[in-house]
């Protein structure tokens, strides 16, 4: 059975251990990377693939005779035609929560980073604002403690409440955005985000991005959030209305922001948001991820999925 991995790169895979998936009775051919011009001889002679961000389209499966099982290293299916797979009958994978722990500790290094200042005091100090000072300390940039205050968050899934658990510890108190058309099974508390948006200190977003939640976090909503508030990205970039929240960050309609996800990736086109001149922006490189333990946990969910499938029981199946 011949088996490719076609973007290993885009795992980081110095500091992974792969000896289990090579030791799968699999023959592998592994990329690097690969082209959207390439995929089709890629994969011609595959039975296996393996997928991060690589798209694999109708067409391609056409061409590919001997697919029977691709799987995903990642939870976002959008890179693959499913309805095409399905019609061939070709299984389709994905990992899941292997990335909670380190996005929930990338979303809370945001949050801390924004309400203590860390990076302007930071900056100041190295740049000798600290020696000039006439007091021990300096006091030129605002910190708010988190006691007390109101955490909203869109997502209740294991990355929203993995957020919520910690904020617990802080001595916030936690609602959930109840979102439109939708119906809720659990006991959280949740308001319509209309009502939730002027409550929050914080709003962290850790939906997956639909039609339905596409530009969720426009002019509208950003309006009617506090002064004092700050957002949180690490779910999708397109999920915000990055225009309407430059011009609110800049005219101070928010006191800040955190941003894990834009919504090109890599902005190869720039962004508006990729502006020094917004100073209480913080964008990190779609890195929240990339913890080696997560990584790691991608390998051993692909182990499992391509073992489940050679066995006839498929694992983590989204088709």
């Amino acid at each position: 059975m011949r088996g490719v991995i076609l973007d290993c790169d885009s795992l980081g895979p110095d500091d992974l251990d792969f000896s289990e998936l090579y030791n799968l009775p699999v023959d592998w051919t592994v990329y690097p990377n690969c082209l959207d011009s390439q995929v089709v001889e890629y994969i011609a002679d595959a039975d296996i693939v393996l997928s991060n961000k690589t798209q694999i389209s109708a067409s391609t499966m056409a061409q590919s005779p001997n697919l029977k099982l691709i799987t995903l290293t990642a939870t976002g299916t959008n890179v693959v035609d499913l309805e095409a797979a399905t019609a061939r009958r070709i299984v389709v994978s994905n990992a899941v929560n292997y990335g909670t722990a380190s996005v929930v500790q990338h979303a809370w290094s945001l949050i801390l980073a924004l309400t203590t200042n860390l990076l302007p005091y930071s900056k100041s100090a190295m740049e000798g604002g600290w020696a000039k000072s006439k007091y021990f300390c300096l006091l030129e940039y605002p910190v708010r403690e988190l006691a007390g205050k109101t955490l909203g968050i869109v997502g209740a899934g294991d990355l929203g409440t993995g957020v919520a658990k910690i904020a617990e510890a802080f001595g916030m108190q936690v609602i959930y955005a109840a979102l439109p058309g939708r119906s809720y099974s659990d006991n959280l508390r949740r308001l319509a985000l209309s009502d939730l948006l002027p409550m929050v200190d914080v709003l962290s977003l850790h939906c997956p991005l639909t039609a339905q939640t596409e530009r969720l976090i426009a002019a509208p909503e950003l309006a009617l959030m506090k002064k004092s508030a700050i957002l949180i990205n690490t779910a999708r970039g397109a999920i915000i209305d990055e225009q309407a929240l430059k011009q609110a960050l800049v005219n101070g309609d928010i006191a800040g922001a955190g941003l894990d996800v834009l919504s090109e990736e890599p902005p190869v086109n720039g962004n508006v948001l990729l502006d020094e001149n917004i100073n209480n922006l913080i964008v990190t490189p779609h890195s929240a991820w990339i913890a080696t333990e997560a990584r790691q946990r991608l390998i051993t969910q692909m182990v499992e999925n391509i073992n489940g499938y050679l066995q006839g029981k498929p694992l983590r199946q989204v088709n």
